[in-house]
């Protein structure tokens, strides 16, 4: 039986970030939503996960938020629906079990362990723009569910290239 959902791209990625970093996840989060799929990242008020929020926004999409503690104000302003999870690092297990494809927008060592939990349980992973030594070594964890992209188009069609070749799920985009 087939279900019907929209795709929940979760959006990974450091809380200290430089404004080339910065312009990268904006840009990852309009796209995503420029697609009709949910935005998934930490919620929180910086870095990636405010970046790619804010341009999920202004794309008019639909942005979700994992947050580690329990304070309302820790979210970041674009996250429409914020989740306490009170769980600290732990909830990233939350982040990616609820994403359908992971991209990883920069590296940290929260960055890091989304990463090695997604190819734990096999969910795809999309490094963008990712130095040579990062790629080579989560490729070598999974050659098969790590792929690299240098730009956000790229990303995207790799993102809709593992949302095709999911099977028994009917996409609403």
């Amino acid at each position: 039986m087939s279900s019907y959902r929209r795709p929940i791209i979760g959006v990974m990625g450091p809380s200290k970030i430089n404004p080339s970093m910065r312009a990268l996840a904006y840009d990852l989060g309009y796209q995503v939503a420029c697609h009709g799929w949910i935005l998934l990242t930490g919620g929180r008020n910086v870095g990636v996960m405010a970046a790619a929020s804010d341009g999920a926004l202004a794309a008019g999409g639909l942005t979700v938020g994992v947050l580690p503690g329990e304070v309302w104000d820790q979210a970041a302003t674009s996250v429409m629906i914020p989740i306490m999870t009170g769980m600290g690092n732990a909830r990233n297990s939350i982040n990616v079990l609820s994403s359908h494809v992971v991209v990883a927008c920069g590296l940290g060592p929260g960055t890091v362990s989304e990463i090695a939990l997604a190819i734990k349980v096999q969910r795809p992973v999309i490094l963008l723009d990712p130095t040579p030594l990062t790629a080579d070594f989560f490729h070598q964890l999974s050659p098969e569910g790590v792929r690299t992209a240098d730009t956000v188009a790229a990303a995207c069609r790799h993102v809709r290239a593992y949302l095709d070749s999911m099977e028994g799920v009917a996409w609403r985009e």
